[in-house]
């Protein structure tokens, strides 16, 4: 088992522990390997009537893929790791979104990325005041993966949008709003909602015992501010294009839309024009739907210079300055974008029938 995660069992719970505390619990090829075989063997045991995952060291629960070891890979033009890990990264996802009993996301700081993989696809995600989150891929050339597709459409209006293209930050009272989040509780009761669970009576249905158990530690988080900008977001990123969205928020004319425009700028044209129609995409289809057509993007989005530039600019040298190829919107072609959701013979992702 991979010292990078923990896993135990207390009483009818099964415990995951993310456990790399210095990357920010960011997820890895190992990690995935050493976690799908136990939520197998924990979906098929009697005695385990729920799971919880949480992240150590207190400051996030999971900050994302390692795409950094990904990004080194392919910079020695070897597209084995990139291959392997959003595969075993993806069916992980899936294992999750399928998963028969209740899967609790205790979210505690930091989530981003392959965080929102681990817990947005589970019936519960408990998060508590010091919850960070984020999908803020478009910022390093790639795009909103990890279900991204299917969960960011589901969000209120075009939140999801928003959220997919800008890499904008939520808070507990925002990912209430959201759905995302389903409770709020202190940082400081997981102890206790672990022990809770682990000593309640699992004779009925288990989805209603969870949410018995964890709406007795819920908390208002108050009230949300993306909820306060829904319907400026919704008129401004309805758009079936990029430059729509542009246009709309000129039009708008705030400080606001002034600040979200200059947030675009700086991210891959190429990522933005991609996002915008996986989510376009991805209203109309069910989750492993999605999941295929995100491998395929992951595996060509890796591929191109984006992908490189964005994690020396964001992660290497964090100089938060990268030179985009294409440069801009202007220059990336439609054809561009639909070769990124080509069909990949040979190199299609295979999800097992799970009920």
């Amino acid at each position: 088992m991979s010292e990078d995660v923990l896993l135990e069992t207390r009483g009818a719970v099964g415990l995951v522990t993310l456990n790399r505390p210095k990357a920010l619990n960011a997820l890895s090829l190992e990690m995935c390997r050493a976690l799908y075989p136990q939520l197998d063997a924990w979906a098929a045991d009697p005695s385990v009537k729920a799971v919880v995952i949480s992240g150590a060291g207190g400051r996030a629960f999971c900050a994302g893929g390692d795409v950094r070891a990904v990004a080194s890979s392919v910079a020695r033009s070897d597209m084995s790791l990139s291959r392997e890990f959003f595969r075993a990264e993806y069916a992980l996802n899936h294992r999750i979104h399928h998963f028969p009993k209740p899967f609790i996301a205790w979210v505690d700081g930091i989530c981003m990325g392959g965080g929102l993989g681990l817990s947005a696809h589970g019936a519960f995600r408990v998060v508590t005041e010091k919850l960070v989150l984020a999908m803020p891929e478009t910022a390093i050339g790639i795009f909103p993966d990890v279900g991204g597709g299917w969960f960011l459409p589901r969000f209120p209006g075009e939140a999801g949008a928003y959220l997919g293209l800008t890499g904008a930050r939520c808070d507990a009272a925002d990912a209430l709003w959201l759905g995302y989040a389903t409770h709020r509780v202190e940082s400081s009761r997981l102890e206790d909602v672990v022990g809770a669970l682990a000593a309640a009576d699992w004779s009925g249905p288990g989805r209603e015992v969870a949410a018995r158990v964890l709406k007795g530690f819920h908390q208002d988080a108050g009230v949300s501010g993306l909820a306060a900008r829904a319907e400026v977001i919704d008129r401004c990123f309805q758009g079936s294009r990029v430059e729509d969205i542009f246009a709309a928020l000129e039009r708008e004319g705030t400080a606001w839309a002034e600040e979200t425009r200059a947030t675009l700028l700086r991210m891959s044209p190429t990522s933005l024009r991609v996002t915008l129609r996986q989510l376009r995409i991805g209203r109309g289809q069910d989750y492993d739907a999605t999941a295929r057509m995100e491998y395929r993007l992951s595996q060509a989005l890796t591929q191109r210079p984006d992908f490189q530039e964005g994690i020396r600019a964001v992660l290497v040298d964090k100089d938060q300055k990268p030179r985009w190829s294409p440069a801009t919107l202007a220059e990336v072609s439609d054809a561009e974008v639909e070769a990124c959701f080509a069909p990949r013979p040979g190199d299609e992702l295979d999800l097992p029938a799970l009920g």
